[in-house]
């Protein structure tokens, strides 16, 4: 404790002798005194600083995640060398269920860290941070302060979970108040508005979760260091849940390996057929479904050893609930498969075209959202502009009607990422040229032909490898996010880097049927990038 805070501290202590013990400013005094004296001051655990421990404990507790457990290797590395560093504040963001809050305790403990856990959804009061004045009645510190007297150590990890669901009304705003907890060059000396004096909060180390970014306000977002953790292939949910939730809900319900066995394609059948989540939640719901079925035939005398595979797996759970998307078995004309972000995961989006006689109208169906009509608006203003080129009927605009409709209507789509699949069903349609059935994109449009990069590749890459699509198109920015993709499955996916829509009608349509020839060039070959195709 610094003479600043020793000085304050005696002073009180000499009030407090002074006063009657019915006195009520008595009372309020020693409440103070006893929170300030209950905190752990100059108590530090010592730090693991060993990064092959440190890793063990990680690869016990959770599959995968080799970015999280990076960081945390590098964090230990420094921490040998410098023994003052405090490292930056991390936030975990991600979909629900991928295990940000579990993978957080499993930190602390690689590290030898008390763990306390600070949930923030919903707090709108700034108090609940900075705490109150101690003349107020019932007045008590915040909960970083708490957090501490919990942890009983100045160098606690805290957790700050669902830090983008922090609200602000008239009592504050508490993502303000964190500003200081979080910044590095602030939180040496945080006042709590109950203490009074000054806190080292340097030594702590802060991770908070999010699962998304864009609530988070940004000067708040700018004091922590960003670690994204996607959702999981199947091949991460099969480890995850042999490795961890089958042995973890057996455990639970009482079972053991003699009386339960989930075979590892019962397993996959569940995560395709009775889930459809980015993380795991859901199917350790549908294993814990499994277990106490088992436990009710075994109580009452059914059977006394249970083995789920593929064949019973139907009788346990039910009819599946889901279906994957399949391909088109065949091309079709007008038919262009997409590739969609959804929270749960990559989708494959099947987009569909129709031409009609008609006076030049455009129908936009299938519940989609303002960036995704301006996208088929801006396709198709490419497509008047460079009907010549393209082979399309220079008068289309005035004697056909086109409908294009996304199926699945009632779930609501937006986003710019289906520019260049509705422009290559557009064309399809006004041309008669079938579309490979085996092709899927995603890029956004713009009205000159340019592709534009999007997010989410790698859900999106991994949907498609699991409706069987055999190539994927995708904007040329993005050519460096295919790392990202797991290499079981970007082995057996052919990537076709398109930076115009030369590229992506090059590849995606068929030339049968077609009573004319069209030689493709790149872009760059021709004036202004307004021509991509020449008869």
């Amino acid at each position: 404790v610094n003479d600043e805070v020793k000085e304050k501290l005696f002073k009180d202590i000499e009030r407090l002798s002074k006063m009657t013990s019915m006195s009520s400013d008595s009372v309020v005094m020693r409440n103070y005194l006893d929170t300030v004296l209950e905190l752990p001051w100059g108590v530090y655990t010592k730090d693991r600083l060993s990064v092959k421990q440190a890793f063990n404990i990680l690869n016990g507790d959770h599959y995968g995640l080799l970015d999280v457990k990076e960081r945390i290797a590098e964090f230990l590395a420094v921490k040998q060398i410098n023994k003052d560093f405090n490292g930056s504040i991390l936030c975990l963001a991600g979909p629900p269920g991928v295990g940000k809050t579990s993978v957080a305790k499993s930190l602390a403990k690689a590290l030898n860290r008390n763990y306390v856990r600070i949930s923030l959804g919903g707090i709108r009061d700034e108090a609940e941070i900075r705490g109150h004045r101690k003349t107020y009645v019932g007045a008590m510190p915040g909960r970083i302060v708490t957090a501490l007297r919990q942890a009983k150590s100045m160098n606690a990890f805290v957790l700050l979970d669902e830090i983008d669901k922090l609200g602000s009304d008239y009592k504050g705003d508490p993502s303000a108040a964190l500003l200081e907890v979080l910044d590095a060059e602030q939180n040496f000396a945080f006042r709590d508005n109950f203490l009074e004096i000054p806190l080292d909060l340097s030594k702590v180390m802060f991770v908070t979760t999010a699962n998304s970014l864009d609530t988070i306000p940004k000067p708040l977002l700018d004091r922590m260091e960003v670690i994204e953790i996607s959702s999981y292939t199947l091949q991460e949910k099969i480890e995850i849940a042999t490795n961890h939730l089958v042995p973890k809900q057996r455990q639970k319900h009482g079972l053991d390996s003699k009386t339960l066995k989930i075979t590892r394609d019962a397993v996959r059948d569940v995560i395709e057929y009775y889930t459809k989540e980015a993380g795991v939640r859901s199917l350790e719901r549908k294993i814990a479904e499994i277990c106490r079925k088992t436990a009710k035939n075994i109580v009452e005398g059914k059977t006394n050893f249970v083995n789920v595979t593929p064949l019973n797996l139907e009788k346990i759970l039910g009819k599946r609930k889901f279906i994957n998307s399949d391909i088109p078995e065949k091309d079709c004309v007008g038919v262009a498969n997409g590739l969609a972000w959804t929270s749960v995961g990559g989708d494959t989006l099947r987009i569909e075209t129709n031409v009609m006689p008609g006076s030049g109208k455009i129908e936009l169906t299938g519940h989609l959202g303002e960036v995704m009509k301006e996208s088929a608006i801006a396709a198709i203003s490419y497509i008047r502009a460079n009907c010549d080129t393209l082979g399309v009927n220079c008068d289309f605009y005035k004697e056909k009607d086109i409908h294009v409709h996304v199926p699945e209507g009632a779930v609501p789509k937006d986003g710019p990422s289906a520019g260049i699949t509705i422009a290559t069903s557009v064309v399809s349609a006004l041309t008669n040229r079938p579309i490979k059935h085996d092709v899927a994109m995603t890029g956004e449009i713009t009205i000159r032909g340019h592709v534009l990069p999007i997010g989410g590749l790698k859900e999106k890459v991994i949907a498609a490898h699991k409706a069987g699509i055999k190539t994927v198109i995708i904007p040329k920015q993005n050519e460096a996010d295919i790392n990202d993709v797991p290499e079981s499955v970007r082995n057996e996916i052919n990537f076709v880097i398109a930076d115009f829509i030369s590229t992506v009608l090059q590849t995606a349509l068929c030339e049968n049927n077609q009573p004319k020839k069209y030689s493709y060039v790149e872009a760059s070959q021709l004036n202004e990038g307004e021509a991509t195709i020449k008869q």
